[in-house]
């Protein structure tokens, strides 16, 4: 039996160790992530545009792209409704998401930075600088409810396109979605770490006040938890 201690859950290197140890995340997934890169490649001007339609489908998600994003120097919206996926700004956020999927498929898994990477883009969604372009800038909230339907959202469409590529064989297609399915969920937590008390942490108590958070955790983590499940299955 494996002995984990609890303060260590509080460092990021030893949260990834413990979180790859449990999803049995290995070398192999990581290559399963890099032989996806043609695959993945080609499609992620479509994935951005789906991505960005479906945020914009609503006005709670319209809301965060309404107001100059960092380093923006275009025309900004000037109220929610003025937003459409070929917006300038809009256009200038995609840039972002391109990075975020290019490194999903090329990252080295081994290498602490990477997963550095990945925990700044969930510390800097929470109000946090989390970049260094970020720092004395306006602050970017978007609540964890969103974030986390996101990344079911966006673990959605790529899968799709891998089951229904013709020149994968079966098991490759099931070791890139098995692969992916466990680097998501390790963002997940990520998420879910800087959005919500760290009990592993003695110097962060635990409010009463944030129970609809984790309440709200629980809603949207179990059925992403259900949907992945049986997409990798199938």
């Amino acid at each position: 039996m494996l002995h984990i201690e609890l303060s260590s859950l509080s460092s990021l290197p030893e949260r990834i160790a413990y979180l790859k140890a449990f999803l049995d995340f290995t070398s192999d997934d990581a290559d399963a992530l890099h032989a996806a890169k043609p695959v993945i490649a080609p499609l992620i001007p479509s994935i951005l545009d789906a991505v960005y339609v479906k945020l914009l489908s609503f006005d709670i998600t319209a809301q965060s792209f309404a107001t100059r994003n960092t380093g923006f120097e275009g025309e900004v919206p000037v109220k929610v409704q003025d937003l459409h996926p070929n917006h300038p700004q809009i256009a200038f956020r995609k840039t972002f998401l391109q990075k975020y999927l290019v490194t999903l498929v090329t990252a080295d898994y081994g290498d602490e930075k990477s997963w550095e990477y990945f925990d700044k883009v969930s510390i800097m969604h929470t109000g946090q600088p989390g970049f260094a372009h970020r720092k004395n800038k306006p602050e970017l909230r978007v609540e964890y409810m969103h974030m986390a339907a996101l990344l079911g959202y966006v673990v959605d469409l790529v899968p799709g396109a891998v089951v229904e590529h013709p020149d994968l064989d079966d098991h490759t297609k099931s070791s890139v979605l098995r692969a992916l399915n466990k680097v998501i969920w390790i963002q997940n937590d990520l998420f879910a770490w800087h959005y919500m008390p760290d009990p592993y942490n003695p110097k962060a108590a635990v409010a009463p006040s944030n129970a609809n958070q984790w309440m709200t955790y629980g809603l949207v983590a179990i059925p992403i938890a259900l949907a992945l499940l049986f997409r990798s299955t199938r």
